[in-house]
């Protein structure tokens, strides 16, 4: 298979408290961006990397590609102000001929090849797309106002992460249309009736929301 990896890096980071966007925070001594660039670039199964940089940062981000020695940045592309829009912006910088279309937050920067493994074997078996997930530990509750009114059964409920992997005309598709309230790429996919697998997620694929979370990330490097 071919595969293309979407790398989304367009965020602004405003719950960060930065000056600047959240891929060019500072994860240790390098950008945020630059760890998860590397690792794609590393990974024995991406092909290619499209970057959906922040609006006015994409020489930078080539700049910092460049810096970095990866070979398999093939576009740099503007992002838009929602996630599911930086997702189309990449998705048509793709290669027409990619079999398959990973998609990943730079917000996540720890990212394992194991894990890319993981959420392209599916893809070979059949099914439309794949998600690493993460069983939830805690009681979870339904609220309305400040009312609980239901108990979750949590044994089937999964946090998900990314990255993501299409088959790239399912993916392609799915991004037709009205995409504003798209929370990540499966929903989209699950919405036109595409089969996705949950896989084993990484416990150390968090998320940089906060400055709280930068320090954690940091802290695992």
């Amino acid at each position: 298979m071919s595969v293309s990896a979407v790398l989304l890096a367009a965020g602004r980071g405003e719950r960060l408290g930065s000056d600047r966007p959240k891929a060019f925070a500072r994860l240790g001594e390098r950008p945020l961006l630059a760890e998860s660039l590397e690792r794609l670039d590393a990974s024995t199964w991406v092909e290619t990397i499209v970057v959906a940089a922040p609006e006015g940062w994409e020489e930078p981000v080539i700049l910092l590609a460049e810096e970095l020695g990866c070979q398999k940045v093939g576009e740099v592309v503007t992002g838009g102000a929602r996630r599911a829009e930086s997702v189309r912006a990449g998705v048509a910088g793709v290669p027409a001929d990619a079999h398959v279309i990973l998609v990943h937050d730079a917000a996540r920067p720890l990212l394992e090849d194991i894990v890319v493994e993981r959420v392209l074997t599916p893809l070979s078996q059949g099914w439309d797309g794949a998600v690493p997930g993460m069983p939830l530990a805690d009681t979870v509750k339904r609220v309305e106002g400040e009312t609980v009114v239901e108990t979750l059964d949590r044994s089937s409920l999964f946090a998900v992460q990314t990255p993501q992997a299409f088959a790239a005309e399912t993916l392609r598709q799915a991004l037709e249309g009205d995409i504003s309230a798209a929370s990540d790429c499966s929903s989209l996919v699950e919405a036109r009736g595409g089969r996705v697998k949950v896989v084993p997620g990484d416990p150390r694929l968090l998320k940089v929301t906060t400055a709280a979370d930068l320090e954690r990330v940091t802290a695992l490097l």
